[in-house]
């Protein structure tokens, strides 16, 4: 997901996003640890876009 994109959702949809990003890393982290992931490096890029989210929902809040 783009800066542009991120910060073009609302608050709730931000806070939407995160919830399912959260689920998503969840599930990739325990599919991990029962056997290998095609591609391990989605696993950094999911915690990246949380915390991204989670700048811009803090940036939100405070300017809103």
């Amino acid at each position: 997901m783009k800066a542009a994109e991120i910060k073009a959702l609302s608050l709730t949809e931000l806070q939407e996003k995160i919830g399912n990003e959260k689920e998503a890393l969840r599930k990739l982290q325990f599919a991990h640890k029962v056997s290998a992931v095609e591609n391990p490096m989605k696993l950094k890029e999911t915690r990246r876009l949380i915390a991204r989210l989670n700048t811009e929902l803090t940036v939100k809040q405070k300017v809103g």
